[in-house]
């Protein structure tokens, strides 16, 4: 048999060994980490802290491709898909960055002047005031009568109508904790709302963001969850 005949029947044996590279796992899971990272800026329209904790998805996208693509590019015969790790990287890195910006932005912009921010946390007593019977922190206290900024939801069935909505009770967040039983709800995660000029809402799930005059009336502790101890006269709203 001659050279030309015997390469040609090596170069057509079906025997022959096919070198195979697996698509390398890491790069996929990167891939699919760095697409879910855009809930960083859905969060961060809603709050900077919900933005943050939203952070380790794009985090842990960010190393796993990085890893990934380190392993391909060091065992290249034996893995591929270097450009799903690098299109994930790019994914986690820029929902990171401009995410956490956008919140930022959110955070520092959405206070309108002559109002001062507080959250459904700033009115809850810590346990040593509880303790000592103390149901109104000292510093909120001193915020009765004056201009706040809060952020809360509008909870179900609080509004008497669905739309041109103008008093409800707003509440701490959108959990199960807030949407059940009245008698649940600590008096800390709610407050009465009452629109004070031609402004009316919407009933909606999302974010309010509503501004007003603090009332702080401690003697409705003694009356039950239907009586709030904190009300807002709003002039300010924005869902």
């Amino acid at each position: 048999m001659s050279t030309s005949t015997l390469d040609q029947y090596v170069a057509n044996d079906p025997d022959e060994t096919i070198h195979y590279r697996a698509l390398h796992t890491g790069a996929i899971v990167g891939l699919v980490l760095g697409v879910v990272s855009a809930l960083i800026l859905l969060s961060a329209s809603t709050s900077l802290e919900y933005c943050l904790m939203v952070t380790p998805i794009p985090v842990l996208g960010m190393f796993v491709s990085l890893r990934s693509l380190a392993k391909i590019r060091r065992e290249s015969d034996q893995y591929t898909g270097q450009w799903l790790a690098v299109a994930g990287l790019a994914l986690s890195t820029f929902f990171l960055v401009s995410g956490v910006g956008y919140g930022y932005y959110v955070y520092t912009t959405e206070v309108p002047d002559g109002y001062q921010r507080i959250s459904f946390e700033t009115l809850r007593p810590t346990e040593q005031q509880q303790r000592g019977g103390v149901w109104v922190p000292p510093e909120v206290h001193q915020l009765d009568g004056k201009r706040i900024f809060i952020k809360g939801y509008i909870r179900p069935g609080s509004a008497p109508v669905r739309t041109g909505i103008d008093r409800f009770l707003l509440v701490r967040d959108n959990n199960q904790c807030c949407f059940g039983d009245l008698s649940k709800v600590k008096y800390f995660d709610q407050m009465a709302v009452q629109i004070t000029n031609s402004r009316r809402l919407n009933d909606t799930t999302n974010v309010l963001r509503m501004g007003g005059i603090l009332e702080i009336n401690e003697g409705n502790l003694a009356l039950g969850p239907g009586n709030p101890v904190f009300t807002l006269r709003a002039d300010y709203a924005v869902q």
